[in-house]
């Protein structure tokens, strides 16, 4: 004989046609979500304790948990930042960036790709015009670290390199593949001896207001920062767009004239910066796996 409803047990019994469900329905996610993020909103209704406990004070915690918990990401990510601005100011300024940006993935490993833009227009944080570029390092850290796995060039390719430029073979229509992690960062700011300092502790006089670039790759596990020549952004990105070598220099060359034009990142106290040194800007990516592929050789296509 088929069991009736009332003999199933209580956990797999449905509720009749029109018959009204025991506990009304929770609120909606994006209520729920927009309530977790912002204190001055009151507990979401309709929500209830297993044990009857006050569902607000509950609440409450939940948010201050997720809160916490997403601001302790963002110190994961950036801690130098951190360090700079100490643990209170760091705190309390991405508490309110995860309110403003909180994560569209579950997976935080990238939480706050826009936290030095966050950072760059935060009023307290002004009087650090170099905190959002250090901030921009650090991020590009992360990504470089998560990036895929890519083999470098051969030897045999960046010999085939080395030997064209020495016999002053044409190179301009060389084109260069670049490792998924390289990124490539110019700043106005010494941010790049500054994040070196806060890794091996020597804290010496810095002149903060000195330009400088960075590649930032990841080598095997390690994330690797590395001062570069001025105009290697525009350098590197051409690159990545798939111009030829020639054209990449010639890009970044304009780069350095357009900036030295606007005042920007190109005038020290020691007087102009050099121009951009392709020579020593190949010999980086080179000498630390950035580039993947050569094409164009005509040692190697023959």
């Amino acid at each position: 004989m088929k069991p009736s409803q009332e003999d199933r047990p209580a956990r797999l019994r449905q509720p009749a046609p029109g018959q009204a469900r025991g506990r009304p329905p929770g609120p909606g996610q994006a209520e729920f979500a927009s309530a977790l993020l912002d204190p001055e909103q009151p507990c979401p209704g309709g929500l209830r304790a297993w044990n009857g406990s006050d569902p607000a004070r509950r609440f409450a915690v939940h948010r201050n948990n997720v809160v916490g918990s997403l601001i302790d990401a963002l110190a994961d990510n950036f801690p130098v930042v951190q360090q700079l601005v100490g643990t209170e100011f760091f705190r309390a300024m991405a508490g309110l960036y995860v309110r403003r940006a909180p994560p569209r993935s579950c997976v935080l490993a990238g939480y706050g790709t826009d936290f030095p833009a966050f950072i760059d227009a935060f009023e307290p944080a002004r009087g650090l015009p170099y905190l959002a570029d250090m901030a921009r390092l650090e991020a590009a850290r992360v990504r470089a670290y998560h990036a895929a796995d890519a083999e470098p060039a051969s030897a045999a390719s960046i010999a085939a390199v080395a030997a064209a430029l020495a016999q002053g073979e044409p190179v301009g229509a060389l084109r260069f593949a670049c490792h998924p992690s390289l990124q490539a960062l110019a700043s106005r700011h010494a941010v790049v001896t500054l994040w070196a300092a806060h890794q091996d502790g020597a804290f010496e006089p810095i002149e903060i207001d000195r330009p400088e670039c960075a590649l930032v790759l990841r080598a095997g596990l390690e994330v690797l920062v590395l001062p570069a020549p001025a105009g290697s952004t525009a350098f590197v990105a051409a690159l990545q767009a798939g111009s030829g070598l020639g054209a990449a220099a010639d890009a970044a060359r304009a780069a350095r004239v357009d900036a030295a034009a606007q005042g920007r990142a190109d005038e020290t106290a020691q007087g102009p910066a050099p121009a951009f040194d392709l020579a020593a800007a190949l010999a980086l990516l080179l000498g630390h796996g950035a580039i993947t592929a050569i094409q164009g050789l005509r040692s190697l296509d023959a």
